[in-house]
């Protein structure tokens, strides 16, 4: 079992300056919660002008809760908190980009790739590119009667870290997630492939496994969201997004170490999902 929350910054564009401008870090849920959940993140800021950030999408669901502070300028130029707003953001094929201005903060769960179906109890691919606002000042599962009420006091509220995961894992246990080999299986293997850069190929990754392909792809679609070749390809193109972000490299290597045609596939890929090409990218970060 996981003692501390992944270190990378796997995902998140141009990261350091994440780190400059918010205040950002994970922990880890309740042991309970660890075979489903990867990690809790929160984020706090207070900005004299926006700060956009840009991420490429993990393979994962996330539940996140949101509050905004409004300055109250006739009171002693003091904080006022804004309402709570809370969803479900399924898988995002797309780059994700947010704005953030004034102060606030924000507490989420990153579900792990297949985790999220024991708390769903659906296809999670009905989720993928949507984003489900949850109801209005009820910290409860969307459309779902399996699902319970969370703590009485909403995850963003509560003063230190300890009591926000705290609130975080009041709110997923009360929604009854249910033990699931099926679960179990999908997350190790999409978990595999995070970590194996070898794993390069839907059908040679299937043969190691002895899984079937069209089975392979029911059980990603089904506790993922997304396919297994979607899975790869994204995983891959996170380790470009991460090289290149950490000094000259060799793009003709890079993408042939990820499995990529050429070069160019590499980059058609790389531009599509990040918005820039992996040479301005680089440059953008230095």
């Amino acid at each position: 079992m996981r003692q501390r929350p992944r270190g990378d910054s796997r995902g998140i564009l141009d990261p350091g300056r994440l780190l400059r401008e918010v205040r950002f870090r994970r922990h880890l849920p309740a042991e309970s919660l660890r075979p489903w959940v990867e990690h809790y993140w929160l984020i706090d800021w207070a900005l004299s002008t926006p700060f956009e950030q840009r991420v490429v999408p993990h393979p994962a669901v996330n539940v996140v809760f949101r509050r905004d502070h409004d300055r109250d300028h006739g009171h002693g130029d003091r904080d006022r908190d804004g309402p709570e707003s809370g969803e479900v953001a399924g898988v995002g094929r797309d780059l994700f980009r947010i704005t953030l201005s004034g102060t606030g903060r924000v507490s989420g769960v990153q579900f792990r790739p297949g985790g999220f179906h024991p708390f769903w109890h659906r296809p999670v691919s009905e989720l993928t590119g949507r984003r489900v606002p949850l109801p209005t000042g009820r910290l409860t599962c969307p459309d779902s009667p399996v699902c319970g009420s969370g703590p009485s006091g909403p995850p963003t509220s509560a003063a230190s870290d300890d009591e926000r995961c705290r609130a975080l894992d009041a709110l997923l246990t009360a929604w009854r997630p249910e033990p699931d080999p099926l679960a179990e299986e999908a997350v190790l293997l999409a978990e595999t492939i995070r970590t194996d850069r070898t794993v390069l190929r839907v059908d040679d990754f299937a043969a190691r496994h002895d899984v079937p392909v069209r089975r392979l792809q029911r059980l990603f679609l089904e506790y993922v969201g997304v396919g297994p070749k979607w899975v790869i390809r994204r995983y891959r193109l996170q380790e470009a997004v991460e090289q290149a972000a950490g000094g000259p490299l060799s793009w003709a290597d890079l993408a042939a170490d990820l499995g990529y045609s050429d070069q160019a596939h590499l980059v058609r890929d790389f531009t599509a999902v990040a918005g820039v090409s992996p040479a301005a990218y680089a440059r953008s970060v230095r």
